[in-house]
């Protein structure tokens, strides 16, 4: 019991640092994107405005193929 209780709470170096590298390089993709947000707002909300009407086109066709079954 006890060889077992060491062997969990000591991992695999190799395993860690792979963690650890995915978790930092997970926080600079979510603070570089913060960031680009933050930049480019304006064009941001310009590609949601041109959106809309894609989407709601999409919208109106799927509801169309279930109205039809």
């Amino acid at each position: 019991m006890a060889e077992e209780t060491k062997k969990e709470c000591c991992a695999e170096p190799k395993k860690v640092f792979s963690t650890i590298l995915k978790v930092i390089l997970g926080l600079v993709f979510l603070v570089l994107g913060c960031l680009a947000i933050l930049k480019w707002w304006e064009a941001l909300l310009l590609i949601v405005k041109g959106s809309i009407g894609l989407f709601l086109l999409l919208a109106g066709v799927i509801t169309l193929a279930i109205a039809k079954e």
